[in-house]
């Protein structure tokens, strides 16, 4: 017996049913884009490992653990990219964008990290992320938060999920904060799980994202991030906060907020919803202001944002905001005998040249006529056409509206002009 053939562990496949919903969130997310000036960069999926051990950090757990990485023929490390911003950077430095007047950039594709795969949470994922460049003051940090909670409201999701933001201030900050943090936890080490004693010695910020609620306990008496961070990294935060209340951006301050890349610095936030689970965090962002300089171009500001599709997707029908029934076909044409195939083939066609965003179907399958009108009935097509001999010597066509219930014999204008009127089109 042969083995079964399943996709690889942590890899989906996209069904037409799910796909009506992607697409769905995918036009909102264009389109509100697109209000704000943003624009559309396409960028590979493979880079060259070095820029995300650069950028990202070696002691991260995505350069640690996460990433997909292999040697080409010529013995160089390529990686599958396990986010965008990176090769988004990238891209703006090679490509001499930076003198751009608008640079504001959206990209959105597939991600890829060898991580534990569970609901919300796979080895390949897809992400929309905005990223802009050269604007320092917080006003950008504030339509940026401001541009995603448009989105929610365009989606319907806006009170399911809620800001939660930070300022992590600058590396120096975070250097000093780091050894106070150390102290501290060492003395609770006992307490500590496996991946929090690995992280002790390696990325211990990351121990106040940590999930374990016993960690979450030992750390409510650590000693606080906010304490360290320089006058104006805490006075920039401090208007954003001000300002986010006077646009009545509703905010949970999250002393504990790190994220888990480490060229971020000052604005870090996360919008997150209680209907997910433990992968509750649907859109996350702050500012890297000094990782274009890092990867080689001028000292430049930035901020960006990345937004998990299929967190958004099931986010969505888990709400049950919106219908998952696809409307596959409008104009279902059965022709009865094969000398009648040229006619619905013709048909067709002039239906698709006047109407080019109408879906059209053709059954070429060897069926018996009832079995046809049950096949068009079952697809959700709105009018069927039937092309006979008896039609086609008298020149009209049996058209069923299947909403309305109603049989009409009509020529070919009629019908047009039925299609026309039955589908509101100009």
């Amino acid at each position: 017996m042969n083995k079964e053939i399943k996709s690889i562990r942590g890899m989906h496949d996209y069904l037409p049913k799910e796909l009506k919903i992607w697409n769905h969130i995918e036009v909102i997310l264009k389109e509100v884009l697109t209000s704000y000036c943003y624009l559309e960069i396409r960028l590979p999926i493979l880079e060259k490992t070095e820029i995300f051990q650069r950028a990202i950090g070696d002691i991260t757990d995505i350069v640690e653990k996460e990433m997909y990485s292999f040697n080409d023929r010529k013995g160089n490390s390529i990686t599958l990219r396990p986010e965008g911003t990176v090769g988004c950077v990238r891209s703006i430095i090679q490509n001499n964008l930076l003198h751009k007047q608008n640079n504001k950039f959206w990209y959105l594709g597939p991600m890829f990290r060898y991580e534990r795969p569970q609901k919300g949470r796979y080895r390949q994922f897809f992400q929309l992320g905005a990223e802009v460049f050269g604007l320092d003051t917080e006003d950008i940090d504030l339509e940026v938060i401001i541009l995603t909670n448009r989105l929610w409201k365009r989606m319907g999701i806006d009170s399911h999920v809620i800001l939660e933001i930070n300022s992590i201030g600058s590396k120096i900050d975070r250097f000093q904060y780091t050894k106070e943090l150390v102290c501290f936890l060492k003395k609770h080490e006992h307490l500590l799980d496996q991946d929090c004693k690995r992280r002790l010695y390696t990325n211990p910020l990351r121990i106040l994202d940590s999930k374990n609620k016993d960690v979450q306990k030992i750390l409510k008496e650590a000693p606080l991030l906010s304490k360290y961070i320089d006058i104006s990294s805490s006075n920039r935060f401090k208007n954003l906060c001000q300002m986010l209340c006077a646009h009545r951006i509703k905010y949970k301050y999250n002393s504990n907020l790190i994220r888990g890349l480490d060229y971020y610095n000052s604005t870090v936030f996360e919008w997150k919803t209680n209907k997910l689970g433990s992968q509750n965090t649907v859109c996350a962002g702050g500012r890297y202001d000094s990782l274009v300089q890092a990867m080689g171009g001028k000292k430049t500001s930035a901020i960006g944002f990345a937004i998990g599709i299929e967190r958004l997707v099931l986010l969505t029908k888990s709400l049950k905001i919106f219908s998952e029934e696809i409307e596959e076909i409008n104009i279902y044409i059965i022709f009865i005998g094969d000398n009648n195939k040229h006619y619905a083939i013709n048909l067709s066609e002039e239906i698709r040249d006047l109407y080019p965003n109408l879906k059209t179907f053709v059954n070429f399958i060897n069926q018996n006529l009832r079995k046809k009108i049950k096949n068009a009935i079952n697809s959700s097509a709105r009018i069927i056409i039937l092309i006979g001999d008896h039609e086609m010597k008298k020149g009209f066509f049996v058209v069923k509206d299947l909403k309305e219930e109603k049989e009409y014999h009509l020529l070919k204008h009629e019908l047009m002009i039925k299609i026309q009127k039955t589908f509101q089109l100009k």
